[in-house]
């Protein structure tokens, strides 16, 4: 079948809506039909090299649906079922799945060559095979992907909202709750108010941060962190560390959560330098893997037993962590409808990424059309 897609032929290059030739699912396989994706900052940092992929691509990891089409042997959702998409596949029998950490399932390896278990692939256009984004492609109407990137939903859930849980909201919930493992009374601090920034702030207000300061540059990054739940929002890291100082009576933050668009050296030389004596710093954002953005002195760790550390899917589970989320949401214990800034069309995503890069979004959403 063909389907209208967003891809990027190579680096530096404006995202190009063209249609493309999509192949029948095979065993294991689904057909989508993508009803919502997610802006992330992630699919922008293909874009512009700091993360670098198999090209051609097509984008979007974030991405929410109904199943048109199962192929052999698919066991975990059916046709007509609605799902959100892990951006991480979940196999559910390699050794990390095998001991609760599936958020770094063996099958996450290829996730940036685009192609399914197999090796193969199910985008085509301009004589060539095109992958899809973490397994997915949900910037396409369409797309062929594993069941193992599935996770079924109620079906009376607005699939525009709840697709914010295939990746913004568990990587950045979970960095506070699971990586950060925030504990109640504690001062934390959040850099960058994005899409997982956000996020932060919800799960460590929810975990129970005495104090919760978000440091963003634009106001009106500061302004949504106080809305979701930071009792203090500032410019920058410099006056985070003096209120951190402040707060706790001169010994700082328990917990530092770095989700800043572009990790810099700068960013985590200070959040570690803003954490008390025994003290964790959390590195959610993304950079150049080439770049050598973690710099600090080995005895300073050493002689104040700090942590710092990385954290994929903020060190949850999709299968068990996605509906869990959503059923806060229902509860009314997780906002989700106050994080979506703009909703976008599949055309209008050069308009989209624009707007995040200008700091407008908290998070954009792509509807598609059919």
């Amino acid at each position: 079948m063909k389907t209208k897609a967003a891809v990027l032929w190579e680096s530096g290059k404006d995202w190009d809506v063209v249609e493309l030739e999509l192949d029948e699912p095979k065993a294991g396989e689904v057909l989508i039909r993508w009803e919502a994706a997610g802006f992330c900052h992630s699919d922008e940092h293909l874009r512009h090299g700091d993360i670098v992929p198999r090209f051609p691509i097509v984008g979007g990891h974030e991405g929410a649906g109904v199943i048109e089409k199962c192929g052999p042997g698919v066991s975990r959702v059916s046709e007509g079922d609605h799902v959100v998409t892990s951006f991480l596949p979940v196999c559910g029998h390699c050794r990390f799945c095998a001991t609760g950490h599936s958020n770094i399932c063996d099958l996450g390896a290829t996730i940036l060559e685009g192609c399914m278990p197999d090796g193969t692939f199910r985008f085509h256009g301009d004589g060539d095979d095109i992958g899809g984004m973490c397994m997915l492609g949900t910037f396409s109407q369409y797309a062929t992907i594993s069941e193992t990137s599935c996770v079924r939903v109620d079906e009376d859930l607005p699939l525009d909202v709840v697709v914010l849980v295939g990746c913004g909201v568990p990587t950045g919930w979970g960095s506070a709750v699971y990586a950060a493992d925030v504990m109640p009374g504690e001062t934390v601090i959040v850099y960058g108010i994005g899409g997982i920034g956000a996020n932060a702030i919800q799960g460590a207000a929810h975990a129970g941060a005495m104090n919760l300061i978000a440091v963003d540059p634009l106001a009106n990054k500061r302004e949504a962190a106080e809305d979701l739940g930071a009792t203090h929002s500032v410019a920058s890291a410099g006056e985070a560390h003096e209120l951190a100082k402040e707060l706790t009576r001169g010994v700082g933050a328990d917990k530092a959560i770095i989700t800043v668009d572009v990790v810099s050296e700068e960013v985590v030389g200070a959040a570690v330098n803003a954490i008390r004596k025994g003290g964790t710093a959390v590195i959610t954002g993304l950079a150049d893997p080439n770049k050598l953005t973690v710099q600090l002195s080995g005895a300073g760790l050493t002689l104040y037993d700090k942590t710092v550390k990385g954290t994929l899917f903020g060190s949850g589970n999709p299968m068990h962590d996605i509906p869990n989320l959503i059923r806060m949401y229902q509860a009314g214990k997780l906002k989700l409808d106050e994080l979506i800034t703009t909703r976008y069309t599949l055309d209008q995503i050069n308009d989209g990424y624009n707007d995040l890069l200008a700091g407008k979004n908290i998070r954009g959403v792509m509807i598609h059309e059919h």
